[in-house]
């Protein structure tokens, strides 16, 4: 499978891996064998060294963090939905340093990057994939619906393609109708119906052939995101995600690529999209860009909410 596919079942399953003869049935009840190889920038450190980097120095500003935190992933080894829950439906652990896809590599930069100390990582951590509870039904699977719009919410994200694009940002829509949920791909989330989000969400776009035009203006830290067409049968249109990084004269995106890397890299922006834009099957339409931002000081330090449930994003 090429990289926009596995990156595609990344971000729209997060899910346990199936037999690719049952991609309804097959549920393991224990982690899938994961080997990875590759050393990367946390590996080697101790757990003390580990918690010393994430408190010194805190209070340095979010995107040098962003910006160490995920060097320090660099070279980590792609491995397809490695998070889960740590039981029931995807077993996998809820948190590991040596193995990522595309969508958690991002989100435990951003956890690792707005804690203060290192027991705050793992409530930052539940509040970026889940809308509140820490369970498979409440994770946000689905990018536009949820992931998305519920960060926004809780003030973790601002959506700031207009910002840098202008008059080049075009607004485009996704939209999840019950047909959407009888597509064998989003019957493979396994969600009960009343948890399969409904209704039509708009975003902000810059078209493929105008990303260049902006890129260089773009700040290192900052969170891009791959579009593509919107096909009914689909779940998400968003297939792809990754961080800005400015070095060189050069844009670059930092992200965790399956195709030939297989790895987290540095790649440079301009041979990306061109990659990107010969994509016939699914069509790649343009990347949004969003900033991360520090929670509110309690909120780090707070567990999350054991009843209750965030919004997922009115249409």
């Amino acid at each position: 499978m090429n990289l926009a596919g596995v990156c595609a079942l990344a971000l729209l399953a997060q899910a346990p891996a199936m037999s690719p003869r049952t991609p309804t049935k097959a549920v393991p009840t224990a982690p899938a064998p994961m080997s990875p190889v590759r050393e990367n920038g946390w590996t080697p450190l101790t757990p003390e060294q580990r918690a010393a980097l994430i408190a010194d120095p805190a209070e340095a500003p979010l995107a040098e963090r962003l910006l160490g935190m995920s060097e320090r992933f660099l070279n980590t080894p792609y491995v397809l939905s490695p998070l889960g829950e740590g039981q029931g439906v995807d077993p996998d652990p809820p948190f590991r340093l040596d193995a990522v896809d595309c969508l958690t590599f991002v989100e435990e930069t951003l956890a690792l990057s707005m804690a203060h100390a290192e027991p705050e990582v793992p409530a930052l951590l539940e509040r970026i994939r889940y809308a509140s509870t820490p369970s498979y039904e409440d994770r946000n699977h689905l990018m536009e619906a949820q992931w998305l719009p519920n960060n926004i919410k809780k003030g973790l994200l601002v959506d700031v393609t207009r910002q840098y694009a202008k008059d080049d940002s075009v607004a485009v829509t996704k939209t999840l109708t019950a047909r959407t949920w009888q597509s064998k791909s989003s019957m493979a989330l396994q969600l009960p119906r009343e948890r399969q989000p409904v209704g039509t969400f708009t975003l902000n776009m810059i078209p493929l052939e105008k990303v260049l035009t902006h890129a260089r203006e773009v700040p290192s830290g900052t969170i891009l995101v791959v579009m593509r067409e919107d096909l009914p049968q689909k779940a998400t249109r968003i297939t792809h995600l990754g961080f800005v990084v400015q070095k060189k004269k050069r844009t670059y995106l930092r992200h965790a690529s399956k195709g030939g890397y297989n790895r987290v890299v540095d790649e440079d922006l301009e041979t990306f999209l061109a990659r990107n834009a010969r994509y016939d099957k699914w069509r790649v339409t343009g990347v949004s860009l969003f900033e991360a931002r520090r929670p509110p000081a309690t909120l780090a330090s707070q567990p999350a909410p054991a009843r209750g449930r965030a919004d997922v994003g009115a249409p």
